[in-house]
């Protein structure tokens, strides 16, 4: 089967060809950070308006990058939640009216689920169950995955998602927008002996709690009041940086730990734009398990998972009526399995 993937749920268009024979024929990614930076953050109504612009030429240059006719296609998957209501709805809108032009199955894909099966794409895949731990701006959750659509969710953010706290903490030191991979570069330019003996040392949230829920919010406001008290020169500017990141790593390594060893599993999957973190693979690649990411390109979001994530459901005979249905909020545990 031929199916084409679409992802529009927040501020990057994704389109990809995913042949279940042959694997991922082609994919393409349009990033609106240029647009948003302007503003600090995303704008849902001019991320919307740019979807529009940008879906339709994508489409035609990921099949012609693919090698494909319109009429070669299986299906369609779509992103339909959860995410950006405006943005999800014109991904939905396309990819359903796209399918029913060609009268070929379309079936609707949890962002997120795109995430949890994106190290499918790799050579070296996982096998079922593994922890995953799914890290980005929006979401922090550590999930048990037994398969395709059987998942659990053990732990997640009672506030700021860390790719947010990330973003959050770069913009109040001055950073711009989007922040995180700045500020993560900025910890990584410090040297070998700040690194042996710190200035700071930031606390480890909820590390003591006897859950697997993270809290980023109280440990972002520790490093501005940090900032606030410091000299602020560029110097304090990389070492705060550096705090925070290693508190933020040790934090997600001690709970990636203690999901392990609850389950008794020794698979281990990061997914999500801020499992790219230089430091945080560094980290997690010590633990007793192993050890998967997908490759950089597909950490943040993209259209090759929704293409993925959409094949293994149409192969297993689902599909979606003719209808445009979006879902702004979608929990993992509501899907159902193949």
């Amino acid at each position: 089967m031929k199916i084409l993937g679409i992802e529009s749920s927040c501020d990057e268009t994704g389109v990809a060809v995913y042949d279940t024979a042959s694997g991922l024929l082609a994919h393409r990614l349009y990033s609106q950070v240029a647009l948003h930076a302007e503003y600090g953050g995303v704008v849902p109504e001019l991320a919307s308006r740019d979807h529009i612009r940008k879906i339709t030429p994508l489409i035609r240059e990921t099949m012609a990058d693919a090698g494909l006719q319109f009429g070669d296609l299986d299906g369609v998957a779509y992103t339909a939640g959860p995410g950006l209501i405006g943005a999800l709805m014109v991904g939905a809108s396309v990819g359903r009216s796209l399918a029913w032009g060609l009268d070929i199955p379309a079936v609707a894909v949890h962002h997120m689920e795109g995430h949890l099966l994106a190290p499918m794409l790799e050579q070296n895949a996982p096998q079922f169950p593994f922890i995953a731990l799914l890290v980005s701006g929006g979401h922090t959750m550590l999930v048990l995955v037994k398969a395709v659509g059987d998942y659990a969710i053990l732990g997640e953010s009672v506030d700021d998602a860390v790719g947010e706290a990330f973003d959050k903490t770069a913009k109040m030191l001055g950073l711009g927008y989007p922040g995180g991979p700045v500020l993560a570069k900025l910890a990584d330019s410090i040297t070998d002996q700040e690194i042996a003996n710190p200035s700071y040392t930031f606390p480890r949230p909820m590390i003591k709690h006897p859950g697997l829920d993270f809290s980023f919010s109280g440990l972002k406001t520790f490093a501005l009041t940090t900032w606030r008290n410091s000299k602020q020169t560029e110097q304090e500017k990389a070492r705060i940086a550096y705090a925070f990141q290693e508190a933020v790593v040790d934090t997600l390594f001690i709970k990636c730990r203690r999901a392990l060893k609850q389950a008794e599993i020794k698979r281990l999957v990061i997914a999500g734009g801020v499992g790219a973190n230089k430091r945080l693979r560094e980290k997690l690649q010590s633990l007793d398990a192993d050890v998967f990411f997908p490759r950089m390109e597909f950490c943040t979001d993209n259209g090759a998972m929704i293409a993925y994530a959409g094949a293994i459901r149409l192969q297993a005979g689902q599909k979606e009526d003719a209808v445009i249905r979006p879902k702004p909020r979608w929990s993992l545990e509501e899907l159902s399995g193949l």
